[in-house]
Order: C-alpha cells, then sequence, then structure tokens
C-alpha cells in the first residue's frame, strides 16, 4: 500500500473533483446505516486487483461529510480531537477565546486537571458542557417565541 504525501490539502478542489465527489457522497450516503457498526468498502488499485476494506461505520458518516464539503468546493483539513485537550484546543472547539473559557473553568462550568501549571480539559466534558449550553439557549429562545406569541407580536 502507498501512502500518498505530495497531496495538498489546503488547494481548493477542481471541477472534476467536485463532480466526482457529489456523485460519490449521494452514492455511500445510500449505504449509511445508524443501527451497523462497521461497513465494508470494495477497493480496486491501478492494476485492476479488488479488495474489500471494512472501516468503522463512524469513519463512512466522516467520509461522507468530507465528500459533501469536496462537493460544495470546500477545501478540507482533519483535526484529530483528543481524549484531553490544551485549553487553547478546547477554546477553538467552542469557538470561544481562551481566556473566557478559563473562565468558565474557574467557575467551575467545565471541569478541568492541572498538569503542572497547565489546565486540560476531557473532550467528553467540553462536549457535555457544549450540550447543556445549547439546551439552555433553545429554552431561552422558546420563551422568548412564547412570550412573543402571548404578546401577539407577529412572529
Amino acid at each position: 500500500m502507498t501512502l500518498v504525501t505530495n497531496y495538498d490539502i489546503s488547494s481548493l478542489p477542481t471541477a472534476a473533483e467536485i463532480e466526482l465527489s457529489a456523485e460519490s457522497s449521494r452514492t455511500l450516503a445510500t449505504y449509511l446505516d445508524a443501527g451497523q457498526t462497521t461497513q465494508v468498502l470494495k477497493v480496486t488499485d491501478a492494476n485492476g486487483q479488488e479488495r474489500e476494506v471494512v472501516i468503522p461505520a463512524t469513519a463512512m458518516h466522516l467520509l461522507v461529510e468530507i465528500l459533501k464539503h469536496i462537493a460544495a468546493g470546500d477545501a478540507i483539513a482533519l483535526n484529530p480531537i483528543h481524549a484531553e485537550l490544551t485549553t487553547q484546543e478546547a477554546a477553538n472547539l467552542l469557538n470561544v477565546s481562551r481566556p473566557y473559557l478559563i473562565k468558565l473553568i474557574e467557575k467551575g462550568e467545565i471541569s478541568h486537571r492541572k498538569v503542572g501549571k497547565h489546565r486540560r480539559v476531557l473532550y467528553t466534558d467540553l462536549m457535555a458542557y457544549k450540550q447543556q449550553s445549547y439546551r439552555r439557549q433553545s429554552a431561552a429562545l422558546d420563551e422568548l417565541a412564547a412570550q412573543a406569541q402571548e404578546l401577539n407580536m407577529g412572529y
């Protein structure tokens, strides 16, 4: 197996890549099944030899998402997410500043641990905070919508 190392992931896809990605994403999406834990892909190499490759279903979902972005003409970059994040990585995932994240940590809204003088945040804790925050925002929006209805504001 050859590893392709000369592919520039920061370049925009060509028109041919966009068209192929659109078709591929639609085709692969029809095989996505929420109940499956693995997917089997049939791959043909340059010599015409076929081989079946078993991949996790999560990888198949990710592949479909990547193809959708390429089909939209976007450049793609993959960033692995570690189980434990630095405060800057955590802030980036929440799309907030690092000082704001530190305030959340100090208020106890996000769990952390210290490694020397540095804080580390578990990815699962960060996602739990994000979901909780989303639920609070949704509840506030629902309440505002209900008030608007009561006041006949026409929304």
